[in-house]
Formats: C-alpha cells, sequence, structure tokens
C-alpha cells in the first residue's frame, strides 16, 4: 500500500476543502436554518408528533442525509472528474499508484468533507429543537458509511460524466427524489397501504429507517434491512469502480 501517495491526493483535496471552507459550511447552516422555519415553524405547527417525536426534531435525522448524500457525491464526482477534464489522471495512471488508492485518497477525503457537513448540520439543529441521540455510536456508523458509499458512487459518476453538466444530472434527477421520497420529512407508516409497499423498493427508505432509529430508536424497516442496503450498496459500487479501472472505462481515452 503506498501510504504516500493515498495522503498526497487526500491532502490535496482537503487543501481546496478548506480553502473555501466558508462557503462549504455557510451553505448547509443557512439551508438547514431554512428548513427549520418552513417545515420545522410552519408545517411542525400544524403537525405536533410523529412516533411520539416533535415534527422539529423529526426531520433532522432527513436533512443531515439529504446534505450528506449530495455532497458525497457532489465533492467524489468533481474531485476525480477534474483530473480527468485537465488531463492530469494519465500521469496519475501512470504512476507507481494502483486503482485501490486512487480511490482511498479521493474517496477517503470527499467522505470526511461530508462527515464534517453532518456533523456541522448536526450542531445546528440544537439551536432549533430540542434533539436527543437514543444509539450515538450507532448514529456514527450510520453517518460514516453513508458517506463513504456515496462518495463511491460519486467517484463513479465522476468517471462516467463527459461535462460539468452530467456531473449534476444524476444528483438532482435522481439522488434528491429519492431521498424525498424515502421517508426523510415523514414516516412511511403515515402513507397509504398500497404507497407503503411501494416506498419499499426506495432504497434511500432503508437508510434513512436505520439513520432515524440511532435518533429516536424507531424505525420504519429493520436496522438490518437498513445494513444490509448500505453494504450491497457500498460492495456493488466498488465492484464498479473495480470495473471501470480494468477495462479502462472513461479513463484512458
Amino acid at each position: 500500500m503506498n501510504g504516500p501517495a493515498i495522503w498526497a491526493i487526500y491532502k490535496y483535496e482537503m487543501f481546496r476543502f478548506f480553502r473555501t471552507l466558508m462557503e462549504s459550511l455557510a451553505s448547509p447552516v443557512i439551508s438547514t436554518s431554512l428548513y427549520f422555519v418552513v417545515f420545522g415553524a410552519a408545517i411542525g405547527s400544524r403537525i405536533e408528533q410523529v412516533e411520539g417525536v416533535s415534527y422539529g426534531a423529526f426531520i433532522v435525522p432527513g436533512l443531515i442525509m439529504l446534505s450528506v448524500m449530495t455532497q458525497s457525491i457532489s465533492n467524489a464526482s468533481f474531485g476525480i472528474y477534474f483530473p480527468k477534464f485537465i488531463g492530469t489522471i494519465f500521469e496519475m495512471l501512470s504512476a507507481p499508484i494502483n486503482f485501490l488508492e486512487i480511490v482511498i485518497g479521493y474517496v477517503g477525503a470527499a467522505a470526511t468533507k461530508s462527515l464534517i457537513i453532518g456533523v456541522v448540520i448536526l450542531i445546528t439543529a440544537f439551536f432549533f429543537v430540542e434533539l436527543r441521540i437514543a444509539h450515538p455510536f450507532a448514529m456514527l456508523l450510520f453517518l460514516v458509511l453513508t458517506c463513504l458509499s456515496f462518495s463511491l458512487f460519486g467517484f463513479i459518476i465522476g468517471i462516467w460524466a463527459e461535462n460539468f453538466q452530467q456531473l449534476q444530472l444524476i444528483p438532482l434527477l435522481v439522488i434528491t427524489p429519492l431521498v424525498f421520497l424515502g421517508g426523510s420529512f415523514y414516516s412511511i407508516s403515515m402513507l397509504p397501504p398500497t404507497w407503503q409497499v411501494v416506498s419499499l423498493f426506495n432504497p434511500i427508505v432503508y437508510l434513512m429507517s436505520g439513520f432515524r432509529w440511532s435518533f429516536f430508536g424507531a424505525a420504519d424497516v429493520g436496522v438490518g434491512w437498513s445494513l444490509l442496503a448500505i453494504a450491497g450498496f457500498t460492495a456493488l459500487c466498488l465492484g464498479v469502480i473495480w470495473w471501470i479501472f480494468k477495462t479502462g472505462y472513461r479513463i484512458k481515452s
């Protein structure tokens, strides 16, 4: 394992994040505050509790998940797309570093950035609602696994994209709708029976349910299914990345 090479990639990506630290952190804080004003105050005044939890507190895991998923994809996809765009990726591919070390460097940095943003949003939430975390270690586990898995997915998008517009295509048209329809701001038990069954085909439901369980001890699906969903998604992304480097798909031409 080429530790210095991994550290060089990781350090470069983190320096880029810290150069725009205020912009990187201000955006999620402002967005979270607006969500609390709109959803927590306006809608929360009409919905007193969901599964025994105040609506303002109930939406906190959903807000964190929404930001963490989108930020993980965005950071990882841009991180690997930019070297491909300017041509420096060929120097990296010719260097004495294998694909696993490249992935660890870029995905590790993207996951770290997303984790920082997730923690900042969590801290912001404490200023708006009274929040308790029933299983803090499980919460941290779900948060880290989500950051890693969606950073891997973002890495794949960065390799696949042929222009900057395509970098935003899947996050905007696929991930964001799935997050909103995945029980981020409501429990799927509030839906009619038919739509509850349909919701179970949304993979975000399993991630969201497990993460919310770590806060409030209540889940729409079993925690084991949530962990299995994250593990399966991570394995799938790793398999796709292995195939990309094995075949040279969109990185050697």
